[in-house]
């Protein structure tokens, strides 16, 4: 593949059947071990006294929420419901998180924020809700209207506005967190989720449990556990998610946009349309049961629903799709800087390649060399994002033009340590050295040959690379380039068998 071309083909499918060979001893420069924790990421910030107390203040506040939650539903459902409640809202919770972290695969967001949303979910935002919704079904009862309208008036705006906040703090104060649509849909997703769970303790244990066994014994009211269970979670689990990854996409397309005006109207568009879709949900049973027309219901399902979940699942796989595509538009310019070859930006551009490109590290390093695959294509992912932002002018103060320059030059500092586990070590390819625009090939009777790269990449696995040369512009600005250090060698150094 040329460094100006897209990679095409499926070389990278084939790596996984290289036959394994004696693997060549490490560089001298290697380290004995792959850097531990994955994917490089930006260097940790001391924790200050400031960031401390703003840590300690979230972790007592949200656990103040979680104690007025289990506090508020202990006292209305009673311990037994409680605990039915809180048993049969949790079975379906791994698989709806397992689906949102598999849209993440090309880059996983840090732990931390992903239980900081399901916490604030879970917790801060039904402790919020709860309250705002339990005063105006008072206020609507006090007025003589009907308490139906907290549902379709009232909850749609607190319930998405409070699972969306925790997601916009993200945004505020760790932009770079949320690197584009993706990363929004599963904080976003991990929040409503949370949400739904306690949610579901109420429905699952008060309506369910606690009322089948007031009016009938614990049979009924098991019965019932399940009954409502089939309908709210295998029918409709789906609910919560979709409403808030409506704000999901506005939170991506704010954090991916330069225009200011955009970074502002696209989270309040999307928290709008979620809160809509909210609101047009609630108020199908709401008419349904008004008037005993269960039409309403099934059209409203089907007709509304179902083509927008459907819709948003094909958008969300496009959009996990085109993370991987991303490497192959961005990632060319690190090959023509001489930090990647040609072959390592294709066997980026799917899953299916880097599991193949997985399979052949681990087979010519072992397990070392399958962490450091799994971490060179996390930082690899990264560096791109990076680069395409930089492009797209997301950093604007010159303190965010600086500390995206770091961080590019921490990735590749990872990337070239990465690289050091798993590169000249298979026998079965060729001698060679890329040095940004042709390879160096040495063949075993000791002669030397300059080749150009081919249209489609033919070497299935990484090769030596020259020390870039000095760079023609800025870090972080222009062509990437060598960031220091001593000057390139010649395209073969001298001694090298």
């Amino acid at each position: 593949m040329r460094p100006d071309q897209p990679a095409r083909g499926g070389y990278a499918d084939r790596m996984a059947d290289t036959p394994p060979g004696v693997p060549l001893p490490p560089s001298p420069t290697a380290p004995a071990v792959p850097p531990a924790g994955g994917a490089p990421r930006m260097p940790l910030r001391r924790l200050g006294w400031r960031r401390f107390l703003v840590l300690a203040a979230t972790v007592l506040f949200i656990a103040a929420c979680a104690l007025f939650m289990v506090f508020t539903l202990g006292e209305n459902l009673g311990a037994e419901a409680l605990l039915i409640g809180v048993v049969a809202a949790i079975l379906p919770v791994p698989v709806l998180v397992g689906c949102f972290l598999w849209l993440d695969r090309y880059e996983p967001e840090p732990l931390k924020y992903l239980v900081f949303c399901f916490a604030w979910g879970a917790f801060v935002s039904t402790a919020a809700s709860l309250t705002v919704n339990e005063f105006w079904a008072g206020r609507f009862e006090a007025w003589g209207l009907p308490t139906a309208l907290t549902a379709v008036l009232v909850a749609p705006f607190i319930e998405e506005l409070t699972k969306a906040l925790g997601p916009i703090l993200l945004l505020i104060f760790r932009r770079r967190e949320i690197s584009g649509i993706t990363d929004a849909l599963v904080y976003c997703g991990l929040s409503a989720i949370g949400f739904a769970m306690v949610e579901n303790i109420l429905y699952l244990g008060g309506y369910g449990y606690a009322t089948g066994v007031e009016r009938y014994g614990p049979a009924t009211g098991a019965q019932q556990v399940i009954a409502v269970f089939i309908v709210r979670i295998l029918l409709f689990g789906f609910a919560h998610p979709l409403f808030t990854s409506m704000t999901g996409v506005g939170l991506g397309i704010a954090a991916r946009a330069a225009d200011r005006w955009v970074r502002v109207l696209a989270p309040i568009a999307g928290l709008l349309l979620a809160m809509m879709l909210h609101g047009l949900w609630n108020l199908l049973p709401t008419l349904t049961q008004a008037t005993g027309q269960m039409l309403i219901m099934l059209y409203g399902f089907i007709g509304v629903m179902v083509p927008v979940f459907f819709g948003m699942v094909g958008l969300a796989v496009w959009l996990r799709a085109w993370e991987g595509r991303l490497t192959e538009r961005t990632l060319p310019d690190y090959v023509r800087a001489g930090w990647l070859t040609p072959p390592e930006v294709a066997a980026l551009s799917s899953l299916g390649r880097r599991h193949a490109a997985r399979a052949w590290a681990k087979r010519v390093a072992g397990d070392a060399g399958l962490k450091a695959m799994r971490g060179y294509q996390f930082a690899a992912t990264r560096l791109a994002l990076l680069r395409d932002g930089a492009l797209r002018g997301l950093d604007r103060r010159p303190a965010d033009r600086e500390r995206t320059a770091r961080e590019e030059r921490e990735l590749l500092e990872s990337i070239g340590a990465y690289r050091a586990f798993f590169v000249g070590r298979d026998p079965q390819a060729p001698a060679g050295i890329w040095d940004g625009s042709r390879y160096h090939l040495r063949f075993p009777d000791g002669s030397q040959r300059v080749v150009e790269a081919p249209d489609e990449p033919v070497v299935p696995i990484p090769v030596i690379l020259a020390p870039p040369p000095p760079p023609a512009y800025p870090a972080g600005h222009g062509a990437p380039g060598w960031y220091g250090g001593p000057p390139p060698p010649a395209a073969w150094p001298p001694g090298r068998p």
